[in-house]
């Protein structure tokens, strides 16, 4: 309006914010060395998992002119898709997907078991809670492999145990990390945990390079936030705050036209991170073992 008034006589300069953010936009869009895992994970129920598995994919899936995909491995009946595609419609799962590995050759036989929240592509969880409890490492790296034949960026959104057989399948073969936490002493310590037990079970490497996302949904006053966001910025490479968002609290499809600024600016900044970690290995695990480098 000011350069349009002054008849183009007056630029105002770009706010220090608007330079951030594309410094985040321009992070977002880096090159994957082929396709490329991205773990979400948390010891603690409740501290908004899914909620950042959601908003980190359509994030990703918004800036990127690759193909993403989240893919639910929660063996507890998740509800990513829930989050992406909304409640109550039917849909393929990833048992079903499962059943037909063999008849999957093309893309477009794979996009059948797929649902599509704006550009990104959406696995669901199996909802019979004796089938999901069935979902092992050997099933999930099956799926991972078939997928990275298709699509660039995978991001999955584990259960809340570290010992299930499918997360070490998604440990294994993710090239990165995103440890959930909240701003509480439960949580706080929970997320310490998830980053102790990786670290004593091989995973040290993920976890230096691991992005720690705090939810800030359930801040209490009587905990020191600034304190706990220093103490994962000393042993991980990032760390993000969500924060409380009237829209996400509802707990239903998230539609990122109606998150306020502040949290737009957040996923953006969690999905800046994330991507600079893609140049951290120069061909990715998946694709090592799914056979395609």
């Amino acid at each position: 309006m000011i350069y349009q008034a002054s008849f183009g006589l007056i630029t105002p300069r770009i706010s220090p914010a608007e330079v951030m953010r594309r410094e985040w936009i321009g992070n977002a869009k880096r090159n994957a060395p082929g396709a490329t895992s991205i773990t979400v994970a948390s010891m603690k129920g409740g501290v908004g998992k899914t909620t950042v598995s959601a908003l980190l994919g359509l994030t990703l899936a918004q800036y990127r002119g690759d193909r993403a995909v989240a893919i639910d491995a929660n063996p507890d009946a998740g509800t990513l898709a829930d989050r992406l595609l909304g409640v109550g419609s039917t849909r393929p799962t990833i048992r079903d997907l499962l059943n037909s590995l063999d008849e999957v050759e093309a893309g477009t036989q794979l996009n059948r078991y797929l649902g599509l929240a704006g550009r990104l592509a959406v696995l669901a969880s199996e909802l019979d809670p004796a089938k999901s409890e069935m979902f092992n490492q050997d099933e999930y790296e099956a799926v991972a492999c078939l997928i990275a034949r298709f699509y660039d960026v995978l991001i999955t959104d584990s259960g809340t145990g570290l010992v299930h057989s499918a997360m070490h399948g998604a440990l294994n073969l993710t090239d990165g990390l995103v440890i959930v936490g909240a701003p509480t002493v439960d949580a706080a310590n929970s997320a310490g945990r998830t980053l102790d037990w990786l670290a004593e079970h091989g995973f040290q490497g993920l976890v230096e390079n691991a992005v720690v996302a705090i939810s800030l949904d359930r801040e209490t006053p009587d905990v020191d936030s600034g304190a706990i966001r220093d103490h994962f910025a000393e042993r991980c490479r990032a760390v993000v705050e969500i924060p409380a968002d009237p829209h996400l609290r509802t707990g239903g499809q998230i539609d990122l036209r109606a998150l306020q600024q502040p949290t737009l600016d957040a996923a953006l900044e969690l999905a800046s991170h994330v991507a600079e970690g893609f140049h951290h290995h120069s061909s990715s695990t998946l694709m090592k073992k799914a056979g395609l480098a």
